[in-house]
């Protein structure tokens, strides 16, 4: 196993996080497609939340060690700084039912 596998798997915390910022981001995207415009073909994105300064330097170290493996030299990076995410909405479920036996009727 390579150093940046064993960066990801020490840490489950810093791949959860990193899965949440790129879907809120692939949602932010989808809302300002213009945003694309200044990623460059290729590039590699890496998401920094600011209010998180220990996460942006492991994806820092991360990004590192990607570099030295990637099989494109030179690729180009874009780092994009996270000012703030909202708060999750609430669930949108506003009633429930259990049933107790397997075959429920709909």
């Amino acid at each position: 196993m390579n150093n940046i596998e064993n960066l990801i798997q020490d840490d489950q915390q810093l791949f959860l996080k990193n899965l949440m910022l790129t879907t809120e981001f692939n949602k932010y995207l989808i809302e300002h497609p213009e945003i694309l415009n200044r990623i460059p073909d290729n590039a590699l994105v890496i998401l920094l939340p600011a209010d998180d300064p220990e996460f942006c330097s492991k994806m820092i170290e991360l990004v590192e060690h990607y570099r030295a493996i990637d099989d494109v030299k030179n690729r180009p990076l874009v780092y994009i700084k996270i000012e703030k995410i909202a708060p999750p909405p609430p669930s949108r479920i506003t009633k429930l039912s259990f049933e107790s036996e397997l075959a429920v009727n709909f």
